[in-house]
């Protein structure tokens, strides 16, 4: 190889090929999944199929535009697990609907509203890419960043705009729309934690008293996390929304453990959890209830609050077994908003285990590409934030599957992509636009480095690279 190879290292392909081609599966399992619904539970494919495809593949198909000619070298897998998701959740949902409706409940068209929503989200997809062009110009706003984010999970308690709804107070209502600000808020923390922890992470690194061949951070490092499990604790008890407190707490250390490379912290971190969960326990209500129904499920199915939200999801999930009964075969409405915090329960009665193991799969892709994203960045926050926004998906998977399946207390997060909501819905896809932002500033070719020869040097064998 060439100096000059040698000095620009490897490069990447664009492989915009790629993702056109994983864009029309995607696309294929989207309409195919909303058709099949019609056939199962009607017995006919759906009227409106032409002009619903036709409206999904021009988001998909506009997206894909918008990458190819503002982002070259992003990840060609992200936008096609995403679609996929997001199309096949649009199915569901249409499943749903089409039972609703024929019970005589025609207020609910939670597909099309859906559909809106991800609409709106390509929009902001398609802006974020359009006008950020790198992505390092958000760590100039490390502290607003964090401020923002603050008063967002603030607003619900304001008076006249914050509203509980089924027990947590964490939506907004402004002219008779419903938001849920903490979905934004997580995105601006992750910039926040990300633009903080780059600047301090030596200092958080530094190692204080070693217990048990663990070296513990010093006293005087201990005052981030301290104040983000304060921010936590908050939200658990004043908003009772245990999920965000996990997901906030859970993301703060996770970013902190990769930039300081300290095991130290996930001890600290972990005792601190223990302790909240502990106290949230004895104290919440919400939260005892919570664990209360996880570990004795059939002794709360008939009281109120009760159970029955979660014994009728494994259930059905064991009735459907490991191939499912099939669209229109089961009776997913029987739970409780199998809409939105249970959407996986419709998914594994009617299609079975293997239905939630491929979407499993798809988000530990997802999850997997924003890791492989942050190995590559050229630069610690690009590093940091690739890690922090592959953690939101992590983190809220496995809250949301493992409430659902009953391997963990029921926390009252959407999953993402699959389950109604427009908050987490336009929410999520600009946090994909982001990892692709990222990942094409990463797979971007160097600067290409030529050596010249610099007639005032004293050897014959002294070279100045030049930046060309």
């Amino acid at each position: 190889m060439s100096q000059t190879g040698t000095l620009m290292g490897f490069v990447h392909r664009r492989r915009r090929g790629a993702e056109l081609f994983l864009l029309v599966l995607a696309l294929a399992v989207g309409i195919g999944g909303y058709a099949a619904v019609g056939l199962g539970v009607e017995g006919e494919v759906p009227a409106d199929l032409v002009g619903y495809g036709g409206w999904l593949a021009a988001l998909i198909v506009a997206a894909h535009v918008v990458v190819r000619l503002v982002a070259p070298y992003a990840d060609p897998v992200l936008l096609p697990l995403v679609a996929a998701l997001n199309g096949f959740g649009l199915a569901v949902l249409h499943r749903l609907d089409l039972t609703y409706a024929a019970r005589g409940d025609d207020q609910h068209d939670f597909a099309r509203q859906q559909l809106i929503w991800m609409t709106l989200g390509v929009l902001l997809f398609v802006g974020a890419l359009v006008l950020l062009r790198d992505h390092r110009a958000l760590q100039r706003f490390t502290y607003t960043s964090g401020l923002t984010g603050i008063l967002l999970l603030v607003l619900p308690f304001l008076p006249f705009i914050g509203t509980k709804i089924n027990g947590a107070r964490i939506w907004i209502n402004v002219a008779g729309f419903s938001f849920q600000p903490g979905e934004v808020a997580k995105v601006m923390l992750v910039i926040a934690f990300s633009g903080y922890l780059v600047l301090h992470r030596d200092a958080l690194a530094l190692a204080g008293r070693r217990v048990v061949f663990v070296d513990l951070p010093r006293g005087r490092d201990l005052g981030p996390i301290l104040a983000m499990f304060a921010v936590s604790m908050m939200i658990l008890v004043l908003q009772n929304d245990l999920g965000s407190s996990l997901l906030f707490f859970g993301l703060f250390l996770v970013v902190l453990y990769v930039a300081t490379e300290r095991p130290g912290w996930l001890v600290v971190g972990g005792l601190l959890f223990g302790a909240g969960a502990l106290a949230a326990y004895s104290f919440v209500g919400n939260v005892q209830n919570r664990f209360n129904f996880w570990l004795h499920p059939l002794d709360y199915y008939d009281q109120t609050p009760g159970s029955y939200q979660l014994v009728e999801a494994l259930f059905g999930q064991s009735w459907g077994g490991l191939i499912g009964r099939g669209f229109g075969n089961g009776s997913p409405e029987r739970v409780p908003f199998a809409y939105s915090d249970f959407i996986l329960s419709t998914i594994g009665e009617e299609l079975g285990l293997t239905a939630v193991m491929a979407i499993v799969l798809c988000y530990g892709l997802i999850v997997e590409r924003a890791l492989r994203i942050a190995l590559i960045s050229r630069d610690g926050f690009g590093k940091l934030m690739a890690v922090g926004l592959g953690a939101i998906f992590a983190l809220q998977v496995f809250v949301v599957i493992g409430g659902v399946t009953g391997l963990i207390p029921l926390t009252g997060l959407t999953t993402p992509f699959l389950s109604y909501g427009g908050s987490s819905l336009v929410a999520n896809w600009v946090v994909v636009a982001l990892l692709l932002r990222i990942s094409d500033q990463a797979r971007r070719p160097a600067p290409r480095l030529d050596p010249v020869d610099d007639s005032a040097a004293d050897s014959e064998h002294t070279q100045v690279v030049k930046l060309r």
